[in-house]
């Protein structure tokens, strides 16, 4: 392909993302269509000219995924796909174009064509040079979350695992990411009743976030009441109920946003509380909750 074309097809590609976040979508559609366009009247069997080809395709595709048009991304992202017939020198793109297709497929209900294109995402950024590790653990999280939904427990655990392996190597410990993770694994762990593994999971978790966000945010208080569910469990009720404590504590200072949160956690502690005899400590519970609430009102 000549030059000059290539450089036709690169300015309208970049003048898409220009028009993107200037917020003149409308405008940024028709640059993607004339860049497809042109991509598409340039093709033929030299590599080069299929490279540009799906490339143009791609940034349509994302466009028609901003735009909320999912139909239309999936034909674009399947399209490019077909362009690079899998191509070892195209690892990246090819994972890329895969993860997309599956989060389109996601958005549409499909949840096995998603976990379908995930996983051979996963393959192709495990080929790039070097391994996409980040990309891979966010989309073995999406996994585990799918396969989760559909009773496939092991394939959850595998994924999180890898996710977690990844994240804890290449962020650390105390990451927002790993803690997300951890807090994942944790409920996927106690969903299936191994406990233990549920409590270390999000102690974990919690750990991190307190480094991270401090006593009063709304993740952390999400962990000391997954935890709290998870001593609660272990035999542990006194452990439970302060950890119970912390996060009312936490998200009575949240303010209005932690009201959802609020009334969840304070179900689960009421809930306990009743579970291990201690009845009498309901109503302040309660109390304590609707005095937040009415600060909010």
């Amino acid at each position: 392909m000549e030059s000059s074309k290539i450089t036709l097809i690169t300015i309208l590609r970049d003048r898409v993302g220009e028009l993107c976040e200037e917020g003149n979508y409308s405008e940024a559609l028709h640059a993607a269509h004339a860049a497809v366009a042109k991509a598409e009247q340039e093709l033929s069997t030299d590599l080069e000219s299929m490279e540009v080809f799906s490339l143009a395709l791609e940034v349509r595709g994302d466009l028609y995924r901003q735009i909320g048009e999912p139909e239309q991304a999936r034909d674009d992202y399947r399209q490019a796909i077909d362009q690079l017939n899998n191509r070892l020198d195209r690892c990246a793109q090819l994972g890329r174009l895969h993860a997309d297709l599956g989060a389109v497929h996601d958005e549409l209900g499909s949840a096995e064509r998603a976990i379908h294109h995930w996983e051979v995402a996963v393959s192709f950024f495990e080929k790039t040079t070097p391994p996409s590790s980040l990309d891979i653990a966010a989309l073995s999280n999406n996994l585990a979350y799918l396969k989760k939904l559909a009773g496939e427990l092991d394939g959850a655990e595998n994924a999180l695992l890898k996710a977690l392996e990844i994240l804890h190597r290449e962020l650390g410990a105390h990451h927002d990411e790993t803690a997300c993770v951890c807090n994942n694994l944790g409920a996927l762990y106690q969903a299936s009743g191994h406990h233990e593994q549920a409590r270390e999971m999000h102690l974990m978790a919690l750990e991190a976030r307190r480094k991270l966000y401090g006593e009063i945010h709304l993740d952390t208080a999400q962990s000391y009441n997954n935890l709290a569910l998870a001593l609660s469990e272990t035999g542990d009720p006194e452990l439970a109920r302060d950890h119970f404590e912390c996060a009312l504590e936490a998200l009575s200072q949240c303010g209005p946003e932690a009201r959802d949160e609020l009334l969840s956690i304070s179900e689960n502690y009421v809930q306990f509380l009743r579970n291990v005899g201690q009845d009498a400590y309901v109503d302040q519970v309660e109390t304590r909750v609707n005095e937040a609430l009415s600060q909010w009102d």
